[in-house]
């Protein structure tokens, strides 16, 4: 147990590049920008949809499918399709809505389409490198959309003959290396570059008539079929799947390779399957309402907060959440412990991203800019402090100090994961330990850091417990260091790993 007590919208007439075989077209290149860059909350790498649908409106179904997948990534946002004899691509920067309007949507018609909502891990976050990616061959053109991060992308770009990528991501390497063998069909050239492929993947591609759709081994980043009226859909969380109406059938298994097209689903393995998910998933990365290898996230955050008051009870009068990634955990807190649950802190969910720099005097007030106390609510109270993790520490120390100036008498935080102390290398921005404030601080350090009465974090044990999962399916490596895909002795691993070669 880890326990402290502490004293005291974009035009179509833009910019584009034709292709041979499609066209990737750019937007007016609207781009957010975090409140807080100093301490961002935990990001993954990606969402990915794809949708074999003819006779459906399969721009829109993609549209849809990445609105639910948002959380996932903010910096870019990107649709592909075709109608059967070229692909399109639509890509900028900026948030699905941002990226994509009505107009825009009319003009990709097909029957069938990928999608992708981009965090940047491999790669700077510009135009060049959102996605979908998208190249030619004799045979046609290719276009994917990847979630996750690979740990060999320098060894993989040696393969290719000078300036075959323009991008410099570890997708953009992938796309160039399916299209360098043009003569045999492009599932066999996968099923053989892939068990090559090492880190984490959850992929989507697509030629003018086909989709597909693959994932890594050890399956870390999620990946799910689901079945239309008319169709079929790949998504990266159940969530996704209900958004767009599709029914679930199955999670696509670690290395299989999936083929959908007028024949149907057909199926492969590439590599026999090593399961090792991502337990970071069930903590923060995954929408509440998506499931995950039959779990729903929802009902294990909730029983995280159950084991989180059993492992570190308090005297107090009320327990709140830090909207909205801590809210299951609080709500399992207080039914197991019995204090009340309440809402201590207003979000302003319109300020996650903006496209207006905070003043200076704005930007000293902080956190406020996100979240602001209720002071009826919480003055003369001993409250209970719910978050999912700390990363930083920033954002935690300015809510204990916020609510200590609305009159709080105690807070006490407690933290739905364990301390986050190892960088991870398979799609979440933990890029250095020494970015991690539990790399260096003990907990008894981390309390007086944040000015907490007390600090407690749920047990590993318990996490995991509450998964429904045993230990040996799960990646734990950001917690316990443990790296279920080993890093090879002179791969170098960093999101500006391409840029550096150019």
């Amino acid at each position: 147990m880890y326990y402290a007590e502490c004293p005291g919208k974009t035009g179509f007439d833009h910019f584009h590049r034709a292709n041979r075989l499609g066209y990737v077209l750019k937007g007016d290149g609207l781009l957010g920008h975090d409140l807080d860059p100093e301490d961002r909350a935990p990001k993954d790498a990606c969402g990915v949809f794809g949708v074999w649908a003819p006779g459906e409106d399969v721009s829109k179904l993609t549209y849809y499918g990445l609105y639910a997948l948002q959380h996932r990534g903010q910096e870019s946002a990107g649709i592909a399709v075709s109608e059967g004899s070229r692909i399109l691509v639509y890509k900028d920067m900026g948030l699905v809505a941002q990226v994509f309007d009505e107009p825009i949507l009319r003009t990709l018609r097909g029957h069938l389409a990928i999608g992708h909502c981009r965090y940047s891990t491999t790669g700077s976050s510009v135009w060049e490198n959102a996605q979908p990616t998208l190249t030619s061959t004799a045979q046609g053109g290719i276009a994917l959309a990847h979630n996750g991060n690979l740990i060999n992308t320098a060894s993989l770009a040696k393969r290719l003959p000078p300036g075959a990528i323009k991008a410099t991501t570890d997708t953009e390497v992938l796309t160039a290396l399916l299209a360098q063998d043009s003569s045999r069909p492009i599932e066999d050239v996968a099923a053989e570059l892939l068990p090559e492929v090492k880190g984490a993947y959850s992929l989507v591609w697509m030629d003018e008539t086909t989709l597909y759709a693959a994932r890594d081994p050890q399956g870390i980043r999620p990946l799910v079929l689901g079945k239309l009226e008319r169709g079929w859909v790949i998504a990266s969380e159940t969530a996704a799947l209900d958004i767009v109406g599709a029914v679930f059938i199955r999670e696509v298994e670690p290395g299989e390779l999936i083929t959908i097209d007028q024949r149907g689903v057909r199926s492969r393995r590439f590599a026999l399957a090593r399961p090792k998910g991502c337990l970071f998933e069930y903590v923060y990365l995954a929408r509440p309402d998506t499931s995950i290898a039959g779990r729903g996230v929802y009902a294990t955050r909730v029983e995280v907060g159950r084991a989180l008051a059993r492992e570190h009870p308090v005297e107090a009068d009320l327990v709140i959440p830090t909207p909205d990634s801590g809210t299951p955990a609080a709500i399992g807190y207080a039914q197991e412990s019995g204090i009340p649950y309440g809402q201590g802190l207003v979000k302003n969910s319109y300020v996650g991203r903006t496209f207006i720099q905070p003043s200076q005097t704005i930007r000293q007030l902080g956190i406020r800019l996100k979240l602001n106390p209720l002071r009826e609510v919480i003055k003369g109270k001993r409250l209970v402090v719910v978050d999912d993790s700390i990363v930083r520490g920033n954002t935690q120390r300015a809510i204990v100090a916020m609510l200590r100036q609305a009159g709080a008498t105690e807070v006490h935080v407690r933290i739905s994961s364990p301390p986050v102390t190892w960088p991870c290398f398979y799609g979440i921005d933990f890029a250095t330990r020494a970015e991690l404030i539990a790399g260096s601080l003990t907990v008894d350090e981390i309390c007086q850091s944040l000015g907490a009465d007390s600090l407690g974090y749920v047990s590993l044990e318990a996490l995991t417990q509450a998964t429904t999962l045993p230990a040996d399916r799960l990646c734990r490596a950001c917690f316990t260091g443990e790296y279920p895909i080993p890093l090879e002795e002179g791969e170098r691993v960093d999101k500006h790993v391409l840029e550096a070669q150019a």
